[in-house]
């Protein structure tokens, strides 16, 4: 233990010496924590830029100069065609070819590319074009809006997809114009109608310019028109991953589970449809039925094929049977693959909820496809996707029962389009009243960001809990 200090003149050799310190009074100023801005989530980015896109179109068919008339066009319809074309949809309340000028199927066009296309990869090409680098949040918006599992590239994945958009449509196209040129001897005059169906065929719109809200019915014999239509359509509702990853690989086996699911699924759609729609509308006088057999079949696949994404028809269908309306309620309601140009709930959703039934009935205590485990979390994301899909239809088709003097078959048929963003109607879009326009556009709109904005904002929560509760049986069945 040290001695107690003395003072300087007593000091001897070997004293301790012990300084204590002098403690300074000194003022600490505490600022208040500031708060972190945050920006907006990519849901919410994705709305607002869907929302904006609308409104341009909007405004643009609005013109004098976009309808054929040369007179403004009424708030009503320009908001409907542009949110329809937009929202790759095809439900019209006017007559695409007859009622706008070249500049408004110009607009018309322009929107469903860009609606195709989606959003955030039109607007990373922009930033690419501005020379302006991708942060972390523009590729973490651009791999979930493309359907992306991985986050490297997605900038490089941004321009693929539109130099394989472009490059589709314009080989479409060209074919498209090639046949109509013959037909009609008039190379210039069906340039744009060639490009305009190549375009809204691979976005799978529905849009065309046949005029008279006769669809394809005119190339009732045309089966090369029908034969393009139908694998862009398909091309587009395949999505650029899995035409990718069959490309690289080459081989249907070394395919991944997720490529695996969309083509299984789209076969056994396809197939399943043309053989259901050929056997229902036969003998139908004002479908199939005065066709020849070969016929029959050309337009019962094209019909399956465009039923589940497209909304082209070559048959009226107002004058199907209601048998067959209703299945096609089904493969509409389903829709394209994920990251495609396709709406719907997607094959990919569709598909996992099949295979956990099957695997539910097969005593499996886990989801299972192609010899592949199909996690917890994945088929609780594809149930809230199709339960509450379910529920947003049936309370759109009850609304518009309540507002619309027509068939419910017809109403429910409709309304599932809208949701589906599919474009397939029977006839009463254009005689819908106000309110049920106004129904029918929320429908599209949901329809068309619901299910990924819903995808993106469970994908982006925690899936673990720190809390588990105990379990308790619950009768079912």
């Amino acid at each position: 233990m040290a001695e107690p200090r003395m003072p300087a003149r007593s000091r001897k050799p070997g004293d301790v010496v012990i300084r204590r310190q002098r403690l300074r009074q000194q003022h600490i100023t505490v600022r208040p924590r500031r708060t972190v801005r945050q920006g907006l989530s990519p849901p919410v980015i994705l709305i607002v830029g869907f929302i904006a896109l609308i409104a341009l179109g909007t405004a643009l068919l609005s013109l004098p100069v976009a309808s054929d008339s040369g007179r403004w066009t009424n708030l009503e319809t320009s908001l409907f065609t542009a949110t329809s074309a937009a929202l790759v949809t095809g439900l019209v309340v006017v007559d695409t070819s007859t009622y706008w000028s070249g500049f408004g199927q110009g607009v018309i066009l322009l929107l469903i590319q860009t609606g195709g296309l989606g959003f955030m990869t039109g607007a990373t090409l922009l930033f690419l074009i501005a020379g302006r680098r991708l942060g972390l949040r523009e590729r973490l918006l651009l791999r979930d809006s493309v359907g992306s599992f991985e986050l490297g590239g997605v900038a490089g994945i941004a321009v693929r997809i539109a130099v394989l958009t472009l490059l589709v449509e314009a080989i479409g196209a060209a074919v498209l114009l090639a046949n109509f040129a013959v037909q009609s001897e008039q190379v210039i005059e069906s340039a744009w109608p060639a490009v305009f169906l190549s375009v809204s065929a691979f976005n799978n719109a529905g849009f065309d310019l046949s005029g008279g809200f006769k669809s394809l019915t005119i190339f009732h014999g045309d089966n090369l028109t029908l034969l393009v239509v139908a694998i862009l359509c398909a091309i587009g509702g395949t999505g650029y991953f899995v035409l990718a990853e069959m490309y690289r690989k080459r081989s249907l086996i070394r395919l991944s589970v997720d490529s695996k699911i969309v083509l299984s699924a789209m076969l056994t759609f396809s197939v399943l449809g043309a053989v259901v729609i050929l056997i229902a509308e036969h003998a139908n006088p004002a479908t199939l039925g005065e066709l020849s057999w070969p016929e029959k079949l050309v337009h019962s696949f094209f019909q399956s094929v465009s039923s589940r994404t497209a909304g082209f028809t070559t048959i009226d269908m107002s004058q199907m049977t209601d048998h067959s309306l209703f299945y096609t309620i089904g493969p509409m309601f389903v829709g394209g693959a994920s990251g495609s140009t396709a709406g719907g709930i997607k094959l990919n959703t569709f598909t996992v909820l099949l295979f956990a039934i099957l695997s539910a009935l097969a005593g499996k205590g886990f989801a299972s496809a192609f010899r592949r485990t199909l996690g917890a979390g994945l088929v609780n994301r594809s149930l809230t996707i199709a339960l509450l899909s379910v529920v947003l239809v049936f309370a759109f088709a009850f609304a518009l029962a309540t507002t619309e003097e027509a068939p419910f078959l017809w109403i429910l048929f409709e309304t599932v389009s809208a949701y589906a963003t599919n474009g397939l109607s029977t006839g009463i879009t254009r005689d819908l009243s106000f309110t049920g326009r106004l129904l029918i556009l929320a429908a599209m709109f949901v329809g068309r960001l619901g299910p990924l904005t819903l995808a993106i904002y469970m994908a982006s929560r925690p899936t673990s809990s720190r809390v588990n509760y105990p379990e308790e049986p619950v009768r079912i069945g």
